[in-house]
């Protein structure tokens, strides 16, 4: 046999392993089974089927399960999987079984054989068995969905939100920064009533900051956990204290809250919770996508564009074209909502399939909500560190523009009526003039009402009309 493999075994036979692989014959069998897409399951997700199992080891051992000596090594195993020693040992792809039972038993043998190692024995030895110890009192089908509640929340609540803050106070601090600065309005993409740039950036503000409430609001269903249900949901095999203790652990493990779900049967049959989540998600994603679409328009130019904010020089746009700067932090955050969207597809059809008492599609919900999370947390903080907060306003080309806009003629209406207003600004258009220009020399305004009925600052503030 060739040294560099050793022989390990399941129900189906032997299976010839990497001698240096922590995992055993099922993990190998899933490699050789699933050569999809080369995609593995990252950290996250890694990080929570070594809480899992760490939090199982310590419930069964308090109700009397586990002896003490099995668990210590189970849990210092599971702990190295917790930190990050072994994300190596977790080779299988995400297209894989439906119900995630090869990932599962890929930590049950990696934790069972680094715990053996950990107690004095070799790997492959059986002291710590990766059934009967390290999965005791579980099933695939309800430790991969919990794996999947703890990833997820993690992600939102150490990721995501956090990152989605920083977006919001650096767009707070250009709402303060542009307060002053007066502009033209724009609806259809054509000229309307002025408005400050202030006012524009505290609506992207508010945007992230309504996100931030969605997606805070998806961690309530979040908490739920499967944990103790094994096959269908009854719970067959499990100590009836066995899921509240484990998510005991499983809470001071991640320091948030998780608790027992309220239907066995609901949680593992059904994946309503990670669409309902993954659609804030989405939601968040074009908020953002939003938000870069209007700073791409106000940036566009330099000359013949927009042009009233001024966009940071990340890099050369172009290969070909000399000086020209392109809007790239912008366009990435474009990129991650088209595939957020994509995923959110994935993601809400395989939460409304699997048959009767399984959903059977636990590791593409899993992958493609731990993905959208990632893409979101990275391109919000990009997004806020390195475009908003290094955006300039043009004050002086802001000011200009408006005063040239035709949508000044809205002021008009209480003053002499909408169908002269109406006159004035197509005079106006026609001559090459300004609205106070045409006003003043049409004789519906003196200068002096002029200045204060077309006062571009002034129409930013909402009037109170008939008010003396």
């Amino acid at each position: 046999m060739d040294e560099d493999y050793r022989t390990e075994e399941d129900s189906l036979g032997e299976m010839q392993v990497p001698s240096d692989a922590y995992w055993g014959a099922q993990t190998q069998r899933a490699v050789e089974n699933f050569p999809i897409s080369g995609i593995t399951f990252g950290r996250r997700f890694v990080r929570a089927l070594g809480i899992v199992k760490k939090s199982a080891a310590q419930a069964n051992r308090d109700l009397g399960l586990l002896e003490e000596e099995q668990t210590e090594a189970i849990v210092a195993a599971a702990d190295e999987v917790i930190a990050g020693e072994h994300d190596d040992q977790f080779p299988v792809d995400v297209f894989q079984t439906g119900s995630g039972t090869s990932s599962n038993m890929n930590a049950n043998e990696v934790i069972a054989n680094r715990a053996a190692e950990i107690a004095g024995a070799e790997i492959g030895d059986r002291i710590v068995h990766p059934n009967d110890h390290v999965n005791y009192g579980q099933s695939s089908n309800d430790v991969i969905p919990t794996a999947m509640h703890v990833a997820a929340l993690e992600a939102v609540e150490k990721d995501l939100l956090p990152a989605l803050e920083t977006l919001q106070a650096e767009l707070g601090a250009k709402e303060s920064e542009f307060d002053g600065i007066v502009k033209t309005g724009r609806t259809h993409l054509q000229d309307a009533t002025p408005v400050r740039l202030g006012q524009e950036f505290g609506g992207y503000r508010t945007q992230v900051q309504k996100g931030i409430k969605r997606v805070g609001d998806v961690r309530l269903h979040l908490r739920e956990l499967a944990l103790g249900g094994t096959a269908v949901g009854t719970g067959l095999n499990t100590h009836p204290d066995f899921p509240e203790l484990a998510a005991e652990y499983i809470s001071d493990e991640t320091n948030t809250t998780f608790r027992e779900a309220d239907n066995h049967f609901e949680a593992q049959a059904a994946h309503d919770a990670m669409a309902e989540a993954h659609g804030a998600l989405r939601t968040v994603a074009g908020s953002l996508n939003k938000i870069a679409n209007d700073l791409r328009l106000l940036a566009s130019g330099p000359r013949n564009g927009l042009g009233e904010i001024e966009q940071p020089e990340n890099q050369p746009g172009s290969s070909i074209m000399p000086g020209k700067i392109n809007p790239v932090v912008a366009e990435a955050v474009n990129q991650v909502h088209t595939q957020v969207v994509g995923n959110d597809a994935a993601v809400s059809n395989g939460a409304a399939r699997g048959e009767l008492d399984l959903n059977l599609y636990k590791p593409v919900l899993a992958h493609n909500f731990l993905q959208s999370t990632a893409l979101l947390t990275n391109a919000a903080e990009t997004f806020g560190e390195r475009f908003v907060a290094k955006l300039e306003a043009n004050e002086e080309h802001c000011m200009e523009r408006v005063e040239q806009s035709m949508a000044l003629a809205t002021a008009l209406n209480p003053a002499i009526g909408y169908d002269k207003a109406s006159k004035v600004a197509k005079q106006a258009l026609v001559e090459g003039k300004s609205v106070r220009e045409v006003a003043v020399e049409e004789g519906y305004l003196t200068e002096a009402e002029a200045d204060e009925v077309l006062d571009p600052e002034a129409m930013t503030h909402r009037v109170i009309l008939g008010d003396d």
